[in-house]
């Protein structure tokens, strides 16, 4: 697998939940490091910093960000399973965004140091 280089972005982020007939609340369109809106037929769901989540939303709380350096191209493949397979080894689930230039790998607070040291063995890792 080619040699990636991931910079850990600083802040913590929440996976909100929302019913399907939700709109994108205000709050969740205001600039960020990172914000992923993904609307489906089933849900809303919505990852920020936590920080900016108003009282009474459903969220997990505690993620942290890992950003592919891109661009990455639609070509590139493997990517996925190169990183999902050697955490999912090390017992650590993860969440995976993929967006037009790069992609994103989430794991939880938790579990940082660990997915640091098991990346870190075929990646460049930033701080």
């Amino acid at each position: 697998m080619k040699k990636f280089t991931l910079t850990i972005l600083p802040e913590k982020v929440a996976v909100c939940h929302f019913n399907k007939n939700s709109s994108i609340p205000s709050w969740a369109t205001e600039k960020s490091n990172f914000t992923s809106i993904a609307k489906t037929d089933d849900e809303l769901s919505i990852i920020l910093p936590q920080e900016k989540i108003p009282g009474g939303v459903l969220y997990e709380k505690d993620w942290r960000v890992f950003k592919v350096e891109g661009p990455l191209g639609f070509v590139t493949t493997g990517i996925v399973s190169g990183f999902s397979t050697p955490l999912a080894k090390a017992k650590i689930s993860i969440l995976y965004i993929s967006t037009y230039q790069t992609d994103y790998v989430l794991v939880e607070e938790k579990n940082l140091k660990k997915s640091i040291k098991v990346l870190g063995k075929f990646c460049n890792i930033k701080k």
